[in-house]
């Protein structure tokens, strides 16, 4: 019984306080009360497509909209080839077509939230990367209509996984309140990941764990991922996200 309460007393402290405390926050902050209130334009993070003739990749994230924005995020990929006039940007909705196109901006806000840069890849590194990327985004096993589910998956967040998991060279983990990420969109429980250096271990979503040079050590539960990041210094804090000491080019 002693061990039990000791369970409970760290599960509280580490999952429960967080996301109460986020889910606080979030409710005393303002908020558009509608998709239709909401800011969708671009959130000028990228230069214009004409300004460079390198072909690009890069991932994107922001938080959601209604009060599930206080633990979740929406992620998507945006891809330019070498010369081409305009990017690219591929999501995965719960409404519509299920894989949509150049839905939205590339760079644009999410539910009036702002983006953050994921994952960048410039030159001749994206070009090589681009049609894998795209391969990866025909492949994707649930891109069909009804195949959404907003809890454990597979979500926006499971595509976008997908893809980071199927192109070497692609070698980052979503923010750890990109719920759904963990989904095994393979179907496989156990995964060892070669180009991350990273084992993952998944019960569909609901639970996981994730240890390796790529993840640090992370404990997924009912969605909510708590862990330490040892080679930036770092900790992950469920529905917060990833605090670091150390940027990515001083990583170990």
């Amino acid at each position: 019984m002693r061990i039990l309460k000791i369970v409970f007393l760290l599960f509280a402290l580490i999952y429960l306080v967080p996301t109460a405390l986020a889910v606080l926050f979030w409710w005393a902050g303002s908020h558009p009360g509608s998709w239709r209130d909401a800011d969708w334009t671009s959130a000028k993070l990228l230069p214009a497509p004409a300004q460079s003739r390198d072909a690009a990749v890069y991932v994107f994230a922001a938080r959601t909209g209604g009060l599930k924005g206080a633990i979740s995020e929406h992620s998507w990929v945006v891809v330019k080839e070498k010369g081409a006039p305009a990017y690219e940007r591929w999501d995965k909705v719960g409404w519509g077509s299920p894989i949509r196109r150049n839905a939205y901006a590339a760079d644009a806000r999410w539910y009036s939230n702002p983006p953050q840069l994921v994952l960048e890849r410039h030159g001749e590194a994206a070009e090589a990367l681009i049609p894998s990327v795209r391969e990866a985004i025909r492949a994707y096993p649930y891109s069909t209509a009804g195949s959404y589910h907003i809890f454990p998956g597979p979500n926006s967040n499971t595509f976008v996984e997908h893809v980071l998991r199927h192109v070497p060279g692609l070698r980052t983990n979503l923010p750890p309140a990109a719920i759904g990420r963990d989904y095994p969109s393979d179907g496989r429980f156990a995964v060892i990941d070669r180009d991350r250096g990273d084992l993952r271990l998944s019960i569909l979503g609901y639970a996981g764990l994730s240890v390796g040079r790529t993840a640090g050590l992370e404990l997924n539960i009912l969605g909510l991922v708590a862990g330490i990041d040892p080679w930036h210094l770092g900790i992950k804090i469920p529905a917060f996200g990833s605090y670091s000491l150390l940027p990515e080019r001083f990583s170990f």
